[in-house]
């Protein structure tokens, strides 16, 4: 086996690559500044206003990222999450920002409510059996019309992350039915309950204001109600499918991978800060511990990945060149 790990033979036999176009750089976008404010949780990171986001997309080009996915922050919320589909929501004039200048950039957009309803949760709320909780069917409606005012917009894909029964079924009939069956959908299929949001619901202002999201996200234990969750989604018309998180969730990401769409991966928040953090302590070398992870996510099975370090990223791998 040594032989063939010897340097010059090294990069001949490497089963895995992590490549530029694998990734995929969230951008957060808030309406109520003008100009960039830093994420303290998240090192590195920034709210952008509307006016500097198409900046930020040409520097991320710039760097060979080719793929962006935003959320947004309104300037107001209410219940029924209005401005997460007004046709001047912050999203909405970010995306014909975006393609104005860099018509080939691809936008992908979050679609859910969090970031725009008042209690945090991610859709329509109402009293069930066991009080307040997101109501299913009402909130497939809000969906559906957040996907399409992302489309008129000029988004490339939708991704649904509310992780709601039906829900991309509901947002490709009215896709399709509004005249945008070139729009695709990313569904955050396979998306956990987990511990490790908490800086992104910092940065994306979209914590809840009581209970939790376990009735409607998996739970960590759960790996079959994963995969099912993916089938489900495959058969609704998905035509690319998620796992939510990735580090830790290596052998759900494998898993989905057999069910033969295209599989997305997001390194969420909690990964980030975790590498960042060790890595000012002086504990790990960020890079090196940061390309591992990707490249770990890359050889479970993605085929794209959500990552903090996009840009970062494509600048390591331009000087391993």
């Amino acid at each position: 086996m040594r032989r063939m790990r010897r340097r010059i033979i090294q990069p001949l036999l490497r089963e895995t690559e992590l490549r530029k176009t694998d990734l995929i750089a969230p951008i957060f976008v808030d309406a109520s500044i003008d100009a960039p404010l830093p994420i303290a949780s998240m090192p590195g990171q920034f709210r952008y206003p509307v006016d500097g986001v198409a900046d930020c997309c040409e520097r991320l080009w710039n760097a060979g990222i080719r793929a962006v996915i935003l959320f947004g922050i309104p300037a107001a919320k209410d219940s029924a999450a209005t401005e997460a589909y007004a046709a001047a929501g912050v999203v909405q004039q970010a995306v014909r920002r975006i393609k104005e200048r860099l018509a080939e950039m691809v936008v992908v957009t979050d679609v859910c409510a969090c970031e725009y309803t008042d209690h945090g949760h991610c859709g329509i709320v109402g009293e069930t059996a066991d009080g307040p909780d997101l109501l299913n069917d009402p909130s497939l409606d809000l969906m559906a019309k957040i996907a399409v005012s992302h489309a008129e917009s000029g988004a490339d894909i939708v991704a649904p992350s509310c992780m709601l029964d039906g829900m991309v079924q509901a947002i490709r009939r009215a896709l399709d039915e509004a005249g945008y069956q070139d729009v695709l959908i990313m569904s955050y299929s396979s998306k956990f309950a987990s511990a490790l949001y908490g800086p992104f619901r910092d940065a994306a202002d979209s914590g809840f204001a009581f209970g939790d999201r376990t009735t409607y996200q998996i739970n960590p234990g759960n790996a079959r109600e994963a995969v099912m969750e993916s089938e489900l989604d495959a058969a609704e018309g998905a035509d690319i499918l998620m796992v939510k998180p990735a580090g830790i969730y290596l052998d759900i990401l494998a898993a989905i991978k057999d069910l033969g769409l295209p599989v997305a991966a997001y390194q969420v928040s909690g990964e980030y800060a975790m590498i960042k953090a060790a890595a000012e302590r002086g504990w790990l070398n960020e890079r090196a511990v940061a390309l591992e992870s990707l490249t770990a996510i890359k050889r479970a099975g993605a085929d794209l990945i959500i990552t903090y370090f996009a840009e970062d990223a494509a600048r390591w791998l331009d000087e391993e060149q």
